[in-house]
């Protein structure tokens, strides 16, 4: 189901891997501690979306972690090794046709050793991803016990890197589920909307609080420590030019309650329309449809 290669000097193409077999020492870092950063790309037809977008926000969360990691061309020669592979590979017959993720990670590595440890999986997509899209989302509100200055009161808690330390984010979702909930939209302390535990947060209006026409598309602004999303940024830099209005954040609670429609956007979810919020519907399914085959449209142009 899965392709592994391994970035090593000695290979700069990389080194296949049998995913089945153990590969990563049990004094890693990554495994020990969550000490590492990752990245996660959709690949449609062997063709790696915002690839540079990816790279870019790895090295940013490297410099934050203090990380070092190869350089972008080793990354990429990597990926199209893994792809190759797994284009002829019986994982590609599985999941979503001519989709795939492709998983760049990177840890500290052993204890000791002042080596990380690198490598790119790639694996079907989940077709729970495709329902959601479809279907759309039942989501909670949960405080993250933040407040929103964190970021910069205590930048050593990494809050705008992609790092392996998700438990809190998995254990936010088994949460959700256990409520009945698909997901989670978590707040800072002091009231402030943030993100979910994978994706991003989008909000729209199409009329102002007169009544009259408007079409305006709302992010919180990253400066509550959120992580910056590759697919928002895609679809802001679309929504532009289609004549949308563009704002970020701060955003609270009760603007989502007031949206027209609310999203879930991410690199492999893309974009999943919000149904309701704490019970509470968001817009009409009418909207939500509407906008979001128009919003879907001018992402994959910008895809």
């Amino acid at each position: 189901m899965t392709v592994l290669v391994f970035l090593d000097p000695a290979h700069p193409h990389g080194r296949l891997a049998d995913p089945a077999q153990p590969s990563i020492l049990a004094t890693d870092q990554g495994v020990t501690r969550g000490d590492g950063i990752f990245e996660s790309m959709l690949a449609v037809d062997g063709a790696t979306r915002k690839i540079q977008a990816h790279l870019d926000r790895l090295a940013t969360s490297a410099r934050t972690m203090d990380l070092e990691i190869p350089a972008a061309e080793l990354w990429q020669a990597a990926i199209t090794t893994a792809l190759t592979a797994y284009s002829v590979s019986d994982a590609a017959a599985t999941g979503e046709p001519g989709q795939c993720v492709v998983k760049l990670v990177v840890t500290r590595g052993p204890e000791g050793a002042n080596s990380p440890t690198a490598w790119v999986t790639v694996s079907p997509v989940s077709l729970a991803l495709a329902a959601q899209r479809a279907k759309g989302l039942d989501v909670l509100l949960l405080e993250r016990g933040y407040d929103s200055d964190i970021s910069a009161r205590a930048p050593w808690l990494l809050m705008g890197a992609k790092t392996l330390s998700y438990a809190v984010n998995m254990a936010a979702l088994r949460h959700a589920h256990s409520q009945g909930a698909d997901d989670v939209i978590f707040t800072s302390g002091d009231q402030l909307v943030l993100e979910g535990p994978t994706s991003s947060v989008l909000l729209a209006h199409i009329s102002d609080d007169s009544g009259v026409p408007v079409k305006r598309l709302i992010t919180p602004h990253l400066d509550t420590g959120i992580l910056p999303g590759t697919t928002q940024g895609a679809l802001f830099a679309a929504a532009k030019a289609a004549g949308w209005e563009l704002g970020y954040g701060p955003v609270t609670p009760a603007d989502l309650l007031d949206a027209d429609a609310v999203w879930l956007i991410s690199s492999l979810r893309l974009l999943a329309p919000v149904n309701t919020i704490d019970g509470q519907e968001i817009g009409t399914p009418e909207i939500r449809s509407e906008l979001t085959a128009e919003l879907s449209g001018l992402l994959a142009q910008t895809l």
